[in-house]
């Protein structure tokens, strides 16, 4: 046998795979995709404080040199209603989030389970047979979405909490207020049903500064225990079990964990209505351009939808309709695909 021929039936092995230049392409990538969606939303942020009319505006606002219709129109308009888009994006994105990563299940989110459909009767109600409005109106939906929330919670409870179980529950407790709901607006009068209208379809409209603060400190005290619970999260993607064998309190951490997503998307239902949609696709949109947790991609991501699902209603659509009706539109076929493709992997819902 000949050199050649001895060389050419040997295996030249492999250089092993570096792990500090595959965490630095993780890195760097990271850092590619958390830019490119900051850079849309800081895009979008402009293009709704500059379309229609005002493309100079807001230059001179900054400056000093706008005058007082401009200065109203950005200030009092256009600012809150971005504001709160953002804030709703946020809260809500963060919420689909935790409830998928706690329960393990792509269909778990406040919109798909019944806690924003809580908050939307309870508003209703406060409204049609409470009389109320403004404030009262958002009190009673976060109350509502609490409520929703803990039935669920305690009749999925035995002897801890199943995902699977968790989801059924859930979707079954939002058949049941939505059918609350309905009973609601077919008994109203005209006039009212106008009014609870937001709370079936979700609608930033044209909130008051006051409104926005108020989810800003629903947001200041909520963000900072996401990022705490960030490790124990991952560690719950290992299993119950193997979380249990590194020291994680698994129903508490999940009890925790759950508590703090109902409270973000009862914070954003109270003010925006249920916007749907928006929880259940940011965090798997997120997912796929950054596997992992992703908690941080996943709000980003929930406020390019908003933003840009309100200006596509506003000024793409014949006539306005509520940001609710857009995403709902975007987010259906969404389910659709999901329940498709999990069925023919054999995995379902």
């Amino acid at each position: 046998m000949t050199a050649a021929t001895a060389l050419a039936g040997t295996t030249v092995p492999r250089p092993a795979p570096d792990p500090a230049a595959a965490l630095r392409r993780a890195v760097r990538r990271r850092r590619l995709v958390l830019a490119a969606l900051v850079a849309a939303g800081l895009v979008l942020a402009w293009v709704t404080l500059t379309v229609g009319g005002y493309s100079g505006d807001l230059l001179r606002l900054v400056s000093g040199q706008a005058g007082a219709g401009e200065s109203f129109v950005l200030e009092r308009l256009r600012l809150p209603r971005l504001a709160l888009g953002a804030g709703v994006g946020v809260a809500l994105a963060l919420s689909g989030a935790l409830f998928q990563t706690v329960l393990r299940n792509p269909l778990a989110s406040p919109d798909i389970l019944g806690v924003s459909g809580g908050a939307s009767l309870a508003a209703a109600a406060a409204i049609l047979l409470g009389g109320l409005s403004g404030a009262g109106v958002s009190l009673a939906a976060l109350a509502g979405a609490v409520v929703a929330a803990v039935a669920i919670y305690l009749l999925a409870w035995r002897d801890g909490v199943s995902g699977y179980r968790f989801v059924l529950i859930g979707v079954a407790v939002a058949f049941v207020v939505n059918a609350g709901l309905g009973y609601l607006v077919s008994r109203a009068g005209i006039n009212d049903v106008r009014e609870v209208l937001v709370w079936t379809v979700g609608s930033i409209g044209t909130p008051a500064w006051d409104e926005v603060a108020v989810l800003a400190v629903a947001l200041a005290a909520l963000v900072p225990g996401v990022a705490l619970l960030a490790p124990r999260l991952r560690i719950l993607q290992l299993g119950d079990d193997a979380a249990a064998g590194l020291g994680v309190r698994v129903e508490t951490a999940r009890l925790t964990a759950l508590g703090v997503a109902v409270a973000l998307a009862a914070a954003a239902t109270a003010l925006a209505g249920p916007v749907a949609f928006v929880a259940f696709v940011s965090a798997p949109v997120a997912r796929r351009l950054l596997p992992g947790l992703a908690l941080v991609p996943s709000a980003v991501v929930g406020v390019v939808l908003v933003l840009a699902a309100d200006l596509a209603g506003q000024h793409l659509l014949a006539q306005p309709v509520p940001v609710g009706i857009v995403t709902g539109v975007v987010g259906a076929p969404y389910l659709l695909w999901l329940l498709a493709t999990g069925n023919r992997e054999g995995r379902g819902a």
